[in-house]
């Protein structure tokens, strides 16, 4: 497989994030790599077989021959040899008409086939999470939410300012609460009215968004009470996961149900069922009679539901 250089770890260096000076000379360097986002979908190389790729990360010297050089970029940090990364965010639109053709670098991928695919690293599927958050952010940031007047990019692309009255922005994370609802031996999975092609059958376990005022174990009550009507005693925190998609932090939970009555809500959840670790089993393995499906194992939904699994 041709490669750019495949990137193991970024260090995002914060405290160097302000020092405009040193960032516009890391951005001139050129040792520099800028990974490119075209309609928010990254750069990549893969091999013939399409089973593994890499993200493909172009030398000041191609930036430059694309005429994006000036172009805004976003820091997304040092490597362990000291190389400066960033990511330059461009539309598909802006790409036909940049000087120099973009499209040479093609293929752009999707990042969400990427992670069910599993072809990038975890490494790199989180310096890709996090290049797509920041444009998406930025996209949806360029006016002053207090006096509608523009904001200016700061930071390295980590920190917007209103010209007009100084208020500053930064990039937002939203916080999800997805959580395995057992009882007993048994966890429940559920089918959203969204998965409308019969033959994907997809089930997964329950998730929201976390509210304002609200701590984590509250909005997993919360939550499933509303879309599945149970009643939740014992709520414990596993583990979490970025998703980029636009910007969520989802927090994995397990959540013990005090019964197995349900009343699920129409609106959120088309059909909840409650399966054994045998029928789990059966489901992740891929050889369900009624071919469910459950999310890959790029998603944090698949590791609540693998832990249940194993005991």
């Amino acid at each position: 497989m041709p490669t750019l250089g495949s990137v193991k770890s970024l260090d995002r260096v914060s405290h160097k994030r302000a020092d405009a000076d040193w960032l516009a000379a890391q951005a001139a360097s050129d040792a520099s790599r800028t990974l490119l986002l075209v309609d928010l979908k990254p750069a990549i190389v893969s091999n013939a077989e399409q089973t593994q790729a890499q993200l493909r990360w172009l030398p000041h010297a191609k930036i430059a021959a694309l005429g994006l050089a000036d172009w805004p970029r976003h820091f997304m940090g040092l490597d362990p040899a000291q190389v400066p990364h960033f990511a330059i965010a461009i539309t598909e639109h802006r790409a036909i008409a940049t000087p120099g053709g973009p499209f040479s670098v093609r293929p752009y991928v999707d990042l969400r086939t990427l992670a069910v695919q599993g072809q990038l690293t975890p490494e790199e599927l989180s310096i890709a999470g996090a290049a797509r958050a920041l444009t998406e952010w930025h996209s949806n940031c360029r006016c002053c939410g207090h006096c509608g007047s523009a904001t200016d990019t700061k930071d390295g692309g980590w920190r917007r300012k209103c010209f007009a009255c100084g208020k500053e922005f930064f990039p937002r994370t939203d916080p999800v609460v997805i959580m395995l609802v057992t009882h007993g031996d048994r966890c429940l999975i559920s089918h959203e009215p969204r998965f409308k092609d019969i033959q994907l059958r997809m089930f997964s376990t329950l998730a929201g968004f976390l509210e304002p005022g609200e701590d984590i174990e509250h909005a997993v009550r919360r939550e499933v009470m509303e879309e599945v009507g149970l009643d939740i005693g014992e709520v414990r925190y596993q583990e979490s996961q970025p998703w980029p998609f636009p910007h969520s932090l989802m927090l994995g939970c397990r959540a013990e149900a005090k019964t197995m009555d349900l009343k699920l809500d129409p609106a959120e959840i088309e059909e909840a069922r409650w399966v054994d670790r045998a029928e789990l089993a059966i489901i992740l393995e891929g050889r369900h009679p009624e071919h469910l499906t459950l999310p890959g194992k790029h998603a944090i939904a698949y590791k609540l539901l693998r832990a249940f699994l194993e005991g």
